[in-house]
């Protein structure tokens, strides 16, 4: 549990049951910002490891009216990049499917954008993860999304999860970050805000 460096109250701003638990392990005391509906579009010409802190100074700006004196906001993004392709949500089996068939057998990236906030200061900062993934067959793809329905996770999959733990071969970066909130750092930028 974090000792806060001071007395401000922590909002996390995300829908996301992960990072509720991840967050759970920096702070026992933090509250659950009243969701906002955000465009999250961005401009084409984006960089693709820029669009997820990009994406998180969105949201911020979307509870900038109702932030208190004695409060920080935590908002964050996580996409998936395999090459320049950014893997979003699927928005269905065979889109889950296409989107595992590529991440088979090849490396990608998972970047996390967070954004800290307050009524007179932001900070965001971006943490990078790589994953090498084995060689996964359609009869492992097909039962992990049978049996998990990985809509609501960047590029198809978790990694805490059946098809992380068979099909993972190695990350160079934060295992959390990859769930979606890079803890280590967000404590450090934390501990400086």
């Amino acid at each position: 549990m974090v000792i806060r460096p001071t007395e401000q109250r922590l909002l996390l701003g995300s829908n996301s049951p992960r990072r509720r638990e991840l967050m759970g392990m920096l702070a026992n005391d933090f509250s659950i910002a009243i969701p906002h509906e955000v465009d999250e579009s961005y401009p084409a010409d984006m960089p693709a490891v820029d669009v997820p802190v990009y994406l998180s100074g969105l949201k911020a700006d979307a509870y900038m009216d109702e932030l208190k004196e004695n409060e920080i906001l935590i908002t964050a993004d996580t996409v998936v990049i395999h090459g320049d392709r950014i893997l979003g949500k699927p928005h269905d089996d065979n889109e889950a499917r296409d989107m595992l068939r590529l991440l088979s057998d090849s490396q990608h990236k998972v970047v996390t954008g967070v954004t800290l906030t307050d009524i007179r200061h932001r900070r965001s900062f971006a943490t990078v993860t790589e994953v090498l993934f084995d060689l996964l067959d359609d009869s492992e793809i097909d039962a992990y999304i049978r049996e998990c329905r990985p809509m609501d996770k960047a590029g198809a999959y978790g990694i805490q999860e059946w098809i992380g733990a068979i099909g993972i071969k190695a990350i160079n970066g934060c295992y959390y970050n990859v769930m979606g909130l890079p803890v280590h750092d967000l404590y450090h930028a934390l501990k400086k805000f």
